[in-house]
């Protein structure tokens, strides 16, 4: 069976956004350059894990190879809405993250879910695998019938996609000061109050 590389390198815009209202959101990764415009669907634990990792590996290609980069992303940044149509291309199941030293860019793949974690559902998808090595033969032998969408991004934009991943993560519902479980806008049952409504 043939698979798809939607690759970008770079892209014209690469963003971590979301459809629907907080408590019901779908997350996605939409990438856009050279005309083509490609989404894919993940969970929230996921674009949150991939924030925080990205930092790490731009963090670690400092202090290894020295590279420089910027102090934080922009203040703003880009706040836009993901570019429509939003057509799933497919659902990540697994992130690989690479720096390529040679260029100075951070490599993000997104691979598709697999038959595998397609049958144990959900909870599957919600286990992120990074990789921050070069060795990805073991993935690619099991992974390699899979679509996957690859970005080459660079330093600013990777701290700018982090920017926003973050935003895009915390502008759901908020907390609960008790338990921290999301609230809904009617409540929620709080397990620190005996399952009372709160």
């Amino acid at each position: 069976m043939t698979h798809q590389v939607h690759a970008f390198e770079p892209p014209e815009r690469f963003v971590a956004g979301t459809v629907g209202p907080p408590g019901d959101r779908t997350f996605f990764l939409q990438a856009r350059g050279g005309g083509r415009l490609v989404s894919v669907a993940l969970e929230k634990v996921q674009v949150s894990l991939l924030a925080e990792k990205l930092e790490e590996l731009l963090s670690e290609a400092q202090r290894r190879f020295g590279v420089k980069l910027p102090e934080t992303g922009p203040v703003g940044g880009d706040n836009d809405p993901l570019d429509t149509p939003v057509d799933e291309e497919f659902r990540v199941g697994t992130l690989g993250l690479a720096f390529d030293v040679d260029t100075e860019t951070v490599v993000i793949e997104a691979i598709a879910v697999g038959e595998a974690e397609a049958e144990v559902g959900a909870e599957a998808a919600a286990e992120v695998e990074l990789d921050e090595s070069d060795d990805e033969e073991s993935a690619d032998e099991s992974d390699e019938d899979l679509d996957r969408l690859r970005v080459r991004l660079t330093p600013e934009a990777t701290r700018e996609f982090i920017g926003r991943a973050r935003r895009v993560v915390n502008a759901g519902r908020p907390p609960c000061p008790l338990c921290g479980q999301p609230l809904d806008p009617v409540g929620h049952l709080c397990p620190r109050h005996n399952g009372y409504h709160r």
